[in-house]
């Protein structure tokens, strides 16, 4: 039954949200992977951030996705924590977890050694609309450690207007998905996160998109 509703809600209705309503435009579809196991990074916004980059894959990959997110924000509410985990399959971590209670990347990595496809958001936290916070270091972690899994940046745009933080109401709006291509493992974390943030920079540099007002 949860498998039934997470394939209707994901094909039908949050399909027809991004065809129709935001008008999504993906540019480098093909560098998206096929199978799994792969890592999925991306700029975060919006709510919208999540279910847009799941709907990018096609729908017999939709059991091997799985979103990372904090559990603590999913604490506050049941129905909300039941959903997030349920329908939208959200992987939860502790990120404030001791580091005497255990690897906080070994449920991540459980999760891409059943070949499963990770989305991350490595600002951490929505951000303001278009505007690239700095890079946690927990992704620099994962490809030291599986360095043959392929880790794809994708640049998100226009999502934090059609949904911005703090509000309810979805706006129409055009948005744009840019996938870069594969990243991989260099001499060291720090310059595997220059590597990083300078393909997500270039990825948002590709559309020239002008200053939001």
């Amino acid at each position: 039954m949860i498998g039934l509703l997470r394939f209707l809600f994901f094909n039908g209705l949050v399909r027809l949200v991004t065809l129709v309503v935001l008008g999504l435009n993906v540019r480098h579809r093909e560098r998206l992977p096929s199978s799994g196991p792969a890592i999925l990074v991306a700029n975060h916004n919006s709510h919208l951030d999540t279910l847009v980059l799941m709907t990018l894959l096609p729908a017999r990959l939709l059991s091997r996705l799985q979103p990372v997110a904090a559990d603590d924000y999913f604490l506050r509410n049941r129905p909300l924590a039941w959903f997030a985990r349920e329908i939208i399959g959200i992987l939860p971590i502790r990120r404030d977890q001791p580091v005497r209670c255990g690897d906080p990347l070994a449920p991540l990595e459980t999760a891409l050694a059943a070949g499963r496809i990770l989305i991350l958001f490595p600002e951490g936290t929505r951000g303001e609309p278009e505007r690239l916070s700095r890079f946690k270091k927990g992704v620099a972690y994962l490809a030291e450690r599986h360095p043959d899994i392929p880790v794809i940046p994708i640049y998100l745009h226009g999502l934090g207007k059609a949904l911005p933080r703090g509000e309810a109401l979805l706006v129409p709006f055009f948005c744009d998905v840019y996938v870069g291509k594969r990243l991989t493992w260099s001499d060291g974390r720090l310059a595997y996160m220059r590597g990083l943030e300078s393909a997500m920079q270039a990825l948002a540099a590709e559309g020239s998109f002008p200053q939001w007002e």
